[in-house]
């Protein structure tokens, strides 16, 4: 699956408002549920900010929470991407050594760095189910996200963010 052209635009611009009038971690777990809720390849949505030497999650939407609420930097393909400071596709995650186990019907994820220049200020993180579900097209419209969501990152870690606290269990 892919994100088409033109729902990219359009969804872009749903994620313009929703950080025009949300901050922080409320606007970053409403980005979440929109993209979940927009794109059905999107299984498992999440968005973690970069604190000190570790990735902590400040929101998410899937049919279930995750336990790693804290990735140190070290650690699978979501710290390899901040580390390496660019995306990461995995077709397959039973073949990727470093992928950190979620879910039993994930097969694939994209991580796609939130930064600001050089810096690396968090990340969005999403599961698919299906091998192969996704491509450049998602690593382009992700990357434009992860521009956009830049303010509610740095709100949310001005503030503190969830920082780790168990999210609430949303219905798929």
């Amino acid at each position: 699956m892919s994100v088409a052209s033109r729902r990219a635009l359009p969804a872009l611009l749903q994620v313009d408002a929703i950080v025009g009038r949300l901050r922080g971690a409320q606007a970053l777990a409403e980005v979440t549920r929109f993209l979940r809720s927009e794109f059905e390849h999107f299984r498992w949505v999440g968005v973690y900010r970069l604190e000190g030497p570790e990735l902590v999650l400040d929101a998410w939407d899937g049919p279930a929470a995750t336990e790693h609420t804290r990735i140190p930097l070290g650690a699978g393909v979501c710290g390899r991407a901040a580390r390496e400071k660019r995306s990461v596709l995995v077709d397959d995650v039973r073949n990727d050594p470093e992928y950190l186990a979620c879910f039993l019907e994930t097969r694939s994820e994209i991580v796609v760095p939130v930064r600001e220049g050089e810096e690396i200020l968090g990340e969005i993180d999403i599961d698919g189910t299906e091998v192969g579900a996704f491509d450049a097209s998602d690593d382009r419209f992700l990357s434009e996200v992860a521009r956009r969501i830049v303010p509610a990152v740095r709100a949310a870690s001005a503030s503190g963010g969830p920082g780790g606290e168990l999210p609430v269990v949303r219905p798929p």
